[in-house]
C-alpha cells in the first residue's frame, strides 16, 4: 500500500511553472507603479543592453524604444561607456481610467565596464528602429596579436 499526499483540487492541476508564473504576477504587483512619474519606484527605469567582443572593437546594442536621437548620451571615459537620457512621459490623455501602465517614462543611466582600453576619439553611435548601436574600436594594445614563431 503506497500513500499519496492529500492536495485540494484547486491545487492538484498546478504544475511547477504555473506557480512561478503567479509568483511572478505576484511580484510585479508588489512593486507595480500605478502613475508612472519621472523617478518610478527605484528612480527611474533602466534599458536592456548588449554588449559583444568583437576582434576589432566591442559593440554595444541597447533598446531606447521612443526616444528622440536628442535625448540620449553617450560617454567614454577610461574603459567605461554610459548610456543616459531620459524618456518623456506623453501628455496624452486617453478618455476613462488607466486599467495597466508597463512603460517607464523619466531618467535612465546605464554604465558598462569594457574588459578592454578603446579608442575614445573613435567611437561610432547610430540610433535606428529604438536601438541604439555604438561601436568603441579597441587600443592598439587591447588588440590580440598573432605571434609569430620561429624554429632555431
Amino acid at each position: 500500500m503506497s500513500l499519496i499526499r492529500y492536495q485540494p483540487t484547486e491545487l492538484a492541476a498546478w504544475t511547477p511553472f504555473d506557480r512561478l508564473a503567479t509568483l511572478r504576477d505576484e511580484m510585479n504587483r508588489l512593486f507595480d507603479v500605478t502613475q508612472p512619474s519621472s523617478t518610478g519606484l527605484f528612480g527611474g527605469w533602466s534599458p536592456a543592453l548588449d554588449v559583444y567582443d568583437q576582434k576589432e572593437s566591442f559593440l554595444i546594442l541597447c533598446e531606447l524604444p521612443g526616444m528622440k536621437k536628442e535625448d540620449i548620451e553617450i560617454t567614454v571615459q577610461d574603459n567605461t561607456l554610459t548610456v543616459s537620457g531620459e524618456r518623456k512621459m506623453e501628455r496624452e490623455r486617453v478618455a476613462g481610467e488607466t486599467f495597466r501602465s508597463e512603460r517607464y517614462f523619466g531618467k535612465f543611466q546605464r554604465s558598462v565596464t569594457l574588459p578592454a582600453s578603446v579608442e575614445s576619439s573613435q567611437v561610432q553611435a547610430t540610433y535606428k528602429d529604438g536601438i541604439l548601436h555604438v561601436e568603441l574600436p579597441k587600443s592598439e594594445e587591447a588588440k590580440q596579436k598573432q605571434i609569430q614563431v620561429n624554429v632555431a
